[in-house]
């Protein structure tokens, strides 16, 4: 269980940044031994598996902590707090993950920071997308968020497009000039027939990843699994995780 950990105050000092990174790396390494237990227990390489940090309702020195102690990539999914956090931190060595639901008019903000935007799930948002690679010349890497809570032609609560809507949105992603399709992403779902069922969504996922590649071979990322459902996706081979509270603590209610 990761330690519940308090945001460290304005004024911390040396004394509280030192603890703070103790935390994060104590937790840290809880986190890498899950992973390393649920892939031996697959097995799967350690290597295969890829963490992603999700830093939202947390500070920027969080960040620059987590950067010190390894961590690579982190995701947000609130524009308006990821953006300030990005410039912040813009010297550091981060992929930045856009993991919420994302709107058309905050496109041109996200696109400024974020290598990866995994909740791409409908045509309008691949051509605001797309617009703002070409703008700005950067390539932006692009998951298809798959709703399995959704029925045909319709998106999920959270975001994302039915199963079967993935192909038609791949080969939009995969013509639009700017963008590059990397694969698909997922959150286990509340409602319909994987509710409570982690494993089966993920591994029909798997399914869906599958079959993606054999059109787009190179779209080969899986996103799944968070902090309570982590070792069920890299049990249906998940090749990354997006792991907040396990790794930041319990976070505070957003107001």
């Amino acid at each position: 269980m990761a330690r519940g950990l308090p945001r460290p105050g304005a004024g911390g000092g040396h004394a509280v940044t030192e603890d703070r990174k103790a935390q994060l790396a104590e937790n840290l390494a809880q986190v890498e031994e899950r992973i390393s237990a649920a892939c031996a227990k697959a097995g799967r390489p350690r290597d295969e598996v890829n963490l992603i940090v999700v830093t939202k309702t947390y500070p920027a020195s969080d960040v620059r902590l987590l950067a010190e102690l390894g961590v690579r990539q982190v995701a947000e999914n609130r524009d308006q707090e990821a953006a300030p956090k990005a410039a912040e931190c813009a010297d550091l060595p981060l992929t930045w993950n856009f993991v919420g639901q994302l709107q058309t008019n905050k496109v041109r903000s996200v696109a400024g920071y974020a290598g990866i935007v995994q909740s791409v799930d409908r045509a309008r948002l691949v051509t605001a997308l797309g617009k703002e690679a070409v703008r700005t010349g950067c390539e932006l890497g692009c998951l298809i968020q798959v709703a399995l809570d959704a029925e045909s032609g319709v998106r999920g609560e959270r975001g994302g497009v039915a199963a079967d809507g993935v192909p038609a949105l791949a080969e939009q992603i995969a013509g639009a000039q700017g963008l590059r399709l990397d694969g698909v992403m997922t959150v286990a779902p509340l409602a319909g027939p994987y509710a409570g069922r982690e494993l089966a969504a993920f591994e029909r996922l798997m399914e869906i990843s599958s079959d993606l590649r054999g059109n787009h071979p190179a779209a080969n990322m899986v996103s799944a699994g968070m902090s309570a459902d982590l070792e069920e996706a890299v049990a249906a081979g998940a090749t990354h995780v997006r792991v907040g509270t396990a790794v930041l603590g319990v976070r505070p209610r957003l107001r």
